[in-house]
């Protein structure tokens, strides 16, 4: 079983896409409250929230410190490695990349996940993917019900 991997998967969002990823990048203290089961909190400790080199931390099923890597704007994505936590017990390396791609109505949430495994007896980052994706449908419904017009 190979050490490094990448997991990619995408989910479509009728939500606006911009909206959903700046809530990621520059808000996303929001995502605690749109998705309270499956997030306890995430608060800046370092920098400015969405700016490259801003330190955050999440509180989910597991503690991620991260920095914040990458903003590619023309892209619309955001880079996230890890840097502490309860994640990198089991990988050397872990980031998260999400990003968005608009057309009109539909948009399309692309998370990917690129890691190294400690050893080969770890599994897979499956269950942190299905967190991604539950968060996405969370934050999706929230932007629905409150910020969207009816």
């Amino acid at each position: 079983m190979p050490l490094s991997g990448t997991i990619v998967k995408q989910v479509n969002i009728k939500s606006d896409g911009d909206m959903f990823l700046e809530t990621f990048r520059y808000r996303p203290y929001h995502v605690s409250q749109m998705s309270p089961g499956m997030l306890k909190g995430v608060d800046l400790h370092e920098g400015e929230w969405g700016t490259v080199g801003s330190v955050i931390v999440w509180n989910m099923l597991q503690v991620a410190k991260e920095v914040i890597e990458a903003v590619n704007e023309e892209n619309k994505s955001v880079r996230f490695k890890v840097t502490e936590g309860d994640i990198m017990e089991a990988y050397k390396t872990f980031a998260v990349t999400i990003r968005v791609d608009t057309h009109e109505e539909e948009n399309v949430v692309t998370w990917t996940l690129d890691y190294e495994k400690v050893n080969e007896y770890i599994p897979n980052p499956d269950r942190l993917m299905e967190l991604a994706l539950n968060v996405t449908i969370d934050v999706e419904t929230y932007h629905l019900l409150h910020l969207q017009p009816h």
